[in-house]
């Protein structure tokens, strides 16, 4: 089963074509709406598309702000100036991803991706 994924502009190609290897689809937030868009009209780009929103903006990680629980789902990795930790971001998450294959496992939820760990708020 594949998910949908809405790509914030700051989310590399990489991490993008990683994603569709995999088999999901992913949505480009330049195709929909545009780059400087505010963050929640991000945020509602991706409810309208039924998408997970996923993306390197450490503002959607702010549960009080966008409560997950109001949402398809809030992906945040966690670079913090560090692109180069990417690689084992997107391993662990991608690991995840394959365990984890339902929209419904994202429904609700933030999922705070780091290089040794993912932690899931709701």
């Amino acid at each position: 089963m594949s998910l949908r994924f809405f790509a914030d502009h700051c989310v590399s190609n990489s991490v993008i074509a990683r994603l569709r290897n995999a088999g999901h689809e992913v949505f480009l937030l330049k195709e929909h709406i545009p780059p400087d868009s505010d963050d929640p009209v991000v945020l509602a780009k991706a409810q309208e598309l039924r998408a997970v929103l996923i993306s390197l903006n450490g503002d959607f990680a702010d549960i009080v702000a966008y409560p997950p629980s109001a949402y398809v789902g809030i992906v945040a990795l966690q670079v913090k100036n560090h692109p180069e930790m990417i690689p084992a971001l997107l391993l662990r998450f991608l690991n995840y991803v394959a365990s984890h294959p339902a929209i419904d496992d994202y429904k609700g939820r933030l999922l705070v991706v780091e290089a040794h760990r993912i932690r899931i708020r709701t």
